[in-house]
């Protein structure tokens, strides 16, 4: 694992516009991990995530697109895959690194702005977005997905897990199916190949989580 000195550690991104989440809830993401564990901080993969990665679904480069404290990413690394989170919280990386550490995992955490991908210079054949996707506005998602598209290689794989809003209890920010059709569109560089209703995993939810969807959507 990478040694990064508290310096290289802060976040380059502090003078970015807010996004409307942040705006909306009076404080930035890094003040989310401040006192506790975020609502969305469970302590473990996301059971659609193991899920998928069981059948094989994550293959060659991987990137965690809003990484957290690197639940997700940490399980994929330990499936032998080459992943590298990211995240614009300095200290919820601070927490992935320290686990990856922890756990002798070669896996990279480093921040960046999820709506300026492509000045991490690379390209990956799965790119993951678990709860990130819905925390955007309209305006916003137009920015996001192409950020997305500009670091997935052509015909890889971008995964999709967020807030649905079908049936009782759903989270905050809750997506309708058509918001992901929208968005993800061979006009904006991508094609879909299903959404399937699934379970988000958080801390206010019970031990069946809330309503979500799962998108598997390739790069064209």
């Amino acid at each position: 694992m990478t040694q990064r000195s508290e310096k290289q550690s802060a976040d380059p991104y502090a003078g970015r516009r807010p996004t409307s989440h942040e705006r909306m809830a009076g404080r930035p993401w890094d003040a989310s991990y401040h006192d506790g564990p975020a609502p969305w901080d469970v302590g473990e993969p996301q059971p659609a995530i193991v899920r998928v990665a069981s059948a094989g679904g994550f293959t060659g480069t991987v990137l965690d697109a809003g990484c957290g404290t690197g639940e997700n990413a940490l399980h994929l690394a330990k499936l032998g895959l080459s992943v590298l989170g990211v995240d614009v919280a300095g200290t919820a990386l601070a927490m992935a690194r320290a686990k990856a550490q922890d756990s002798g995992l070669a896996i990279s955490f480093e921040v960046a702005d999820a709506l300026h991908l492509e000045r991490l210079g690379r390209t990956f054949h799965t790119v993951l977005d678990s709860g990130l996707f819905h925390t955007f506005d309209s305006d916003e998602r137009a920015a996001y997905v192409a950020s997305l598209a500009s670091v997935t290689a052509q015909n890889g794989t971008l995964y999709v897990l967020c807030f649905s809003d079908q049936g009782p209890d759903a989270g905050p920010h809750p997506v309708r199916h058509e918001d992901l059709t929208s968005a993800f569109h061979p006009t904006t560089g991508w094609s879909i190949s299903f959404i399937a209703a699934d379970r988000v995993h958080t801390r206010f939810h019970g031990p069946q989580g809330t309503p979500a969807w799962f998108a598997t959507i390739k790069r064209l």
